[in-house]
């Protein structure tokens, strides 16, 4: 994530240098940069699942904390739609992965794959992490419990 955030803010802090103050810039710098961003992004979502740092809104599920049953039965459905959500995006993202194989950006000539492969890694990811955790039985982590959210 380093790596793809440093050569973005280079490429586009040099490309704003050239533009404005030489009159040209480099046309592969907007495009290379969307693409580490797409990629920033989605690494970045996929390493934040697993440690709880997802926004999450617990001020509801949060006042199920007296009744175990209702608190187990909410972890089980948000878990469960967690990993639905997963699916349908690796399924739309897997669809676009195959749309993109045979087209070439325009400037730097990769592959236009490269941009929706990263939501689909990156919803396996949560996908399986998601689903170990339903089998687990891992309750929700209501961390914010003096907080409103």
């Amino acid at each position: 994530m380093g790596a793809c955030l440093a050569v973005m803010c280079l490429s586009v802090f040099v490309n704003v240098v050239l533009r404005y103050g030489f009159g040209s810039g480099i046309p592969a710098s907007e495009e290379l940069s969307r693409l580490l961003f797409v990629w920033l992004v989605f690494i970045g979502a996929a390493a934040a699942y697993p440690q709880g740092e997802h926004m999450a809104f617990t001020s509801l599920v949060g006042l199920l904390q007296g009744r175990p049953l209702a608190l187990r039965v909410m972890t089980l459905l948000i878990r469960g739609l967690t990993v639905l959500a997963c699916a349908l995006l690796a399924w739309g993202a897997w669809q676009q992965v195959v749309v993109g194989l045979d087209s070439r950006s325009v400037v730097l000539g990769y592959p236009v794959a490269l941009l929706p492969l990263p939501a689909l890694l990156c919803s396996l990811a949560i996908g399986l992490c998601a689903a170990w955790e339903l089998l687990r039985g891992v309750p929700l982590h209501l961390g914010h419990a003096a907080d409103v959210e």
